[in-house]
């Protein structure tokens, strides 16, 4: 752009402006609000169209077993994702807003690379990276909430011969011993015994639904406990802390593999894009990688080898991991 062009620009953006501030045109308040009412009508629609599906999939659920494919697969990922990070979104919602930001992504993407097919590539490549890492945190998530499980068990199960009720209400008298993130489903426990008419049996059984598959020897072993109780029996807890200290030295060197992994993959990446980027300060390189066609195809295969290898080492590590069976 010349000079002549700029200062046109200038002039042409000045006047607009005392324009609007002297004869008060609101413009953009306008053009605002106009936006604002158009993106409020679709986010309306979109949600109708949302609660429609959701409905549609929660009757075909009841009706028609799940079938295991790739749909079924990257529902139940999502629905653990949400779960996990207790997101105010259905699986509709959720897939409705990742298609948006993909689109998005997509159009940024096409801005830099001039090519349609690429930018799809590479957004994909990225998205991938994206939901690896945020089922790399969800994983994490879970093995704290295992911790808490245990710790929990440890304290109960030496206590349980008074009554699993008992030992529960002993434990919760304190704030130490159980971690505020399942303290509230013990109390829920507690309440639901004496307060909701609730059986022992659908209490615990609530219980281990909220806990997830940890909880189930734990939950087997207290209803036998409750209706089956014999002099000596309530030594049949104490197996599961031996299962529980088992379990954490199994989860501490899987822990420490997968650390040193993570690590490596890391360390490997880092060194890749800084060779990368101290490459480009040659100008006929930069031109190459940046502009050429050739280059961008380059450019391409090495974010989606980089992201592809990410959610493939990460995959290793759940098949491998965490210390108890997926419910």
């Amino acid at each position: 752009m010349d000079t002549t062009s700029i200062i046109s620009l200038f002039f042409g953006v000045t006047a607009f402006i005392v324009f609007n501030a002297v004869f008060e045109v609101r413009f953009f308040e306008g053009t605002g609000r106009f936006f604002l009412g158009l993106l409020d009508t679709l986010a309306e629609h979109l949600g109708r169209y949302n609660t429609k599906r959701y409905l549609e999939r929660i009757k075909k659920e009841r009706i028609v077993k799940r079938k295991e494919n790739v749909y079924a697969k990257y529902n139940r990922l999502v629905e653990g994702l949400i779960l996990d990070f207790n997101l105010p979104l259905t699986l509709e919602s959720f897939t409705s807003l990742l298609c948006i930001c993909f689109a998005i992504v997509v159009l940024v993407v096409v801005i830099f690379m001039q090519n349609v097919t690429l930018a799809v590539v590479v957004t994909v490549a990225i998205f991938i990276g994206l939901l690896t890492y945020f089922v790399m945190q969800s994983k994490a998530i879970k093995a704290e909430k295992m911790e808490s499980i245990m710790d929990a068990e440890d304290i109960i199960c030496p206590l349980a011969r008074e009554g699993v009720l008992v030992a529960i209400k002993k434990v919760m008298e304190s704030d130490e011993y159980i971690k505020p993130g399942i303290r509230p489903y013990f109390q829920q426990f507690i309440d639901n015994c004496e307060n909701n008419g609730y059986s022992f049996k659908q209490a615990i059984t609530l219980l281990n639904r909220q806990l997830g598959p940890k909880f189930d020897n734990f939950t087997k072993k207290a209803i036998v406990f409750e209706y089956n109780e014999r002099k000596g029996m309530a030594d049949i807890f104490l197996d599961i802390v031996d299962e529980n200290a088992v379990l954490r030295e199994i989860n501490a060197r899987k822990d420490r593999i997968f650390r040193k992994m993570n690590r490596d993959f890391l360390l490997k990446t880092v060194i890749i894009v800084l060779f990368f980027l101290y490459a480009l300060s040659v100008e006929d390189f930069r031109e190459f990688m940046l502009y050429g066609t050739f280059g961008k195809v380059i450019n391409t295969l090495m974010i989606s080898i980089i992201c592809i290898s990410f959610a493939r080492t990460q995959a290793l590590q759940g098949n491998l991991g965490p210390g108890s069976d997926p419910k």
